[in-house]
């Protein structure tokens, strides 16, 4: 509609007599400025009846009241959908805005409220057009229930080898002192060949698996005969071993793969060595017991109290899941049961000695599993090996007791003697 169409006489020519007005109803309401007008919904396009059709004059002026009133009014072109000028108000909604007078009689609807019935887009009070779909997203959209924290790997599975490696260990520590020197032996064994097979695979380092097994079995023998002394000879003879055996082969990367057997052959059987020197004391089973206990409470300590607890991470660069809070809880763990373990397992021992000794087995602990998850990063594996179902490789069970045999066996000789 437009300002011709309130009141304007109608001009002669167009279906009838010039002298002949047509009959037009007043639209209803008030009369509309331009701008209001503007804003109402646009009526649809009625063809033109031809010049003396078979209706009469009142028919054909109602019917005019839904299309152009006059001959020399243009049709009103479809809005398009997308409107050149964002300021266009034809181009927000095709729903007709309320009127100034209709808006009196309606009660004003919340502050940032949709009105019912109107698109996603219309936001009365003058919220922005786009802000009030996100509202609405934000508060329609359902909510995702808060995840626990869940173990990486099959506690289960884990539980149960623990378990059953736990059974033949202390079986054969109490049984028989040479039988756990072979477990001893057989662990060794297996985790060079992890060791060397990821250096190999991920690096192309070839460290001499022959040398560095036959050397590792006979320098946990030698430490468990002749003690620390023996443990020292078999380690130089192993590392010349190693040094022999790589000149076989062509000589690229030869300084490459001496230095990793070298690393090999200490990391392994040689700290190995000091839990059969701890077992050939006197008192050698409860020694060996007390240094397995400390170590495993220390992990559990660390795992449970950094799970339930953990904020702070201790080294996110080497080890993401280990936090500040777990490597407290491997201290008050490992304390308490060092204090027990000492005075109850021990011969000679004291309580006191035993919280010295827990302190330092959660630290050497927590120190020996960062650096092997300092060399599975670098080798960008996550596990040494598949053979323990829920545990990974003999080494990854490894990491934290190799370096704690040392401590243990020095710290228990300074307190009780070599026995």
């Amino acid at each position: 509609m437009n300002d011709a169409s309130r009141g304007a006489p109608p001009r002669g020519g167009h279906g009838g007599p010039p002298d002949q007005g047509y009959a037009l109803a007043a639209p209803a309401g008030p009369v509309l400025d331009e701008h209001a007008a503007r804003q109402t919904r646009p009526m649809p396009i009625v063809p033109d009846a031809p010049a003396g059709g078979g209706r009469d004059d009142h028919d054909r002026g109602a019917a005019r009241l839904s299309g152009p009133l006059f001959r020399d009014e243009r049709p009103q072109e479809p809005m398009p959908s997308e409107p050149p000028e964002p300021a266009e108000p034809q181009g927000r909604s095709r729903h007709r805005q309320p009127l100034p007078h209709e808006a009196r009689h309606h009660e004003a609807p919340h502050h940032g409220a949709r009105p019912q019935g109107a698109p996603n887009g219309a936001v009365s009070h003058g919220v922005p057009q786009g802000e009030a779909p996100q509202r609405e997203a934000r508060h329609d959209a359902p909510r995702q229930p808060r995840q626990k924290k869940q173990a990486g790997r099959d506690l289960r599975a884990a539980i149960g080898v623990g378990v059953g490696l736990g059974a033949v260990i202390v079986a054969s520590l109490f049984v028989q002192k040479a039988v756990f020197v072979g477990v001893v032996v057989v662990a060794v064994v297996v985790g060079l060949w992890e060791l060397t097979s990821r250096l190999r695979e991920r690096k192309e380092v070839r460290a001499p698996l022959v040398p560095l097994a036959a050397g590792g079995a006979a320098m946990v023998v030698a430490g468990y005969v002749r003690g620390a002394e023996g443990a020292w000879v078999v380690m130089a003879l192993t590392a010349l071993a190693v040094l022999v055996w790589r000149m076989a082969q062509p000589p690229e990367g030869y300084l490459r793969d001496v230095t990793a057997g070298v690393f090999a052959a200490f990391y392994v059987p040689f700290l190995a060595t000091f839990v059969t020197m701890m077992l050939a004391a006197d008192d050698g089973p409860q020694r060996v017991l007390t240094f397995l206990v400390l170590t495993i409470v220390s992990d559990t300590g660390a795992y449970a109290v950094g799970w339930r607890f953990g904020r702070h991470k201790l080294a996110p660069r080497i080890s993401p899941g280990k936090t500040r809070e777990g490597l407290f809880g491997a201290v008050g763990f490992a304390m308490a049961a060092g204090a027990l373990c000492v005075e109850f397992l021990i011969d000679g021992g004291s309580w006191w000695q035993g919280l010295v000794l827990g302190l330092a087995v959660a630290v050497s602990a927590t120190l020996g599993d960062l650096g092997e998850s300092m060399i599975k990063r670098d080798l960008g594996i996550k596990d040494m090996g598949t053979l323990l179902p829920g545990h990974g490789g003999i080494m990854d069970r490894l990491d934290s007791l190799l370096p704690t045999a040392p401590v243990v066996w020095l710290l228990l000789v300074a307190f009780v003697g070599g026995g």
